[in-house]
């Protein structure tokens, strides 16, 4: 089960980008906790079942950034190996 902060952080992470000013102002002001902390929140959320049922589009949306992000690593890591 999702807690109010996980729910308060999935909301946020929906709509953040129609807050002024920089991300990590925004989470400091509207959740009172850390970027580190919000984005630790966050990938503990991606592979949260409930999460998905809380908001799966917002979960997806996360889901392909990371495969993404992994995708990308996995390339620079290879390209450095020759």
């Amino acid at each position: 089960m999702l807690s109010q902060r996980d729910k308060m952080v999935l909301d946020f992470e929906r709509s953040w980008w129609m807050l002024p000013g920089p991300k990590d102002r925004a989470i400091r002001e509207h959740l009172g906790v850390s970027a580190g902390s919000y984005y630790g929140i966050l990938r503990r959320l991606i592979d949260a079942p409930e999460a998905l049922d809380y908001d799966p589009l917002t979960i997806r949306r996360l889901q392909r950034m990371k495969a993404t992000r992994a995708r990308s690593a996995s390339l620079r890591a290879d390209s450095a190996k020759t």
